[in-house]
């Protein structure tokens, strides 16, 4: 009985217990952070479109993962994932992450979002369009944000609107141009299949 109670033995069962604490403390922040997301998303956003395939005005095709129908226009958001201290600016051809347990690159996501924002301005002229680049919590610019970064509670505070009746006017006039690019989506997702179809 007495080495059952050995301090080898009384550890292992501390570690374990430890370890399943973490993991959970991890599902729930990542599922909270996806629940925080979705509803800034739809707080600013009265209609929404997600992987999003249009011409780029240059005969060919550019994705964007988040659009959304604001009361301010088009907005389109690209979600970057990442934890750590990130060192980027608008100069920088590409950032780094620094977290604990790693250091990695990544271009500068800059040049994407303003492909993507002249992408969706040749369908909708009449419209504003925006661009973001939204971090989730735990990324930190520590050396000041470059343009067009954001986090949530940023994208709230700038595209978020108390007055619903008053956005809602806006939005309906922004309705016909949100059809365009609906059009233009589904008018390119035709033309893959076909052009699949005839290879």
């Amino acid at each position: 009985m007495a080495e059952l109670l050995t301090a080898e033995n009384v550890w292992w069962p501390a570690l374990i217990g430890v370890l399943v604490l973490l993991v959970i403390w991890f599902l729930y922040r990542r599922r909270d952070a996806g629940n925080r997301l979705k509803k800034v998303l739809s707080d600013i956003g009265y209609d929404r479109i997600e992987h999003l395939l249009i011409p780029n005005g240059d005969d060919g095709e550019i994705q964007i993962d988040h659009l959304l129908l604001t009361s301010q226009g088009l907005l389109i958001i690209d979600i970057k994932e990442a934890v750590g201290t990130i060192f980027g600016s608008d100069k920088m051809t590409e950032w780094a992450v620094i977290s604990n347990e790693r250091r990695y690159a990544f271009p500068n996501p800059q040049a994407a979002l303003y492909d993507r924002i002249a992408a969706v301005r040749h369908i909708v002229r009449q419209v504003p369009v925006a661009g973001r680049i939204l971090f989730l919590d735990g990324a930190e610019f520590t050396k000041g944000v470059p343009s067009l970064v954001t986090n949530l509670d940023e994208l709230l505070d700038e595209f978020g609107e108390a007055d619903k009746t008053a956005a809602k006017r806006k939005v309906d006039a922004f309705k016909p141009h949100w059809d365009l690019i609906r059009k233009a989506a589904l008018d390119t997702q035709v033309d893959r299949m076909l052009g699949q179809r005839i290879k």
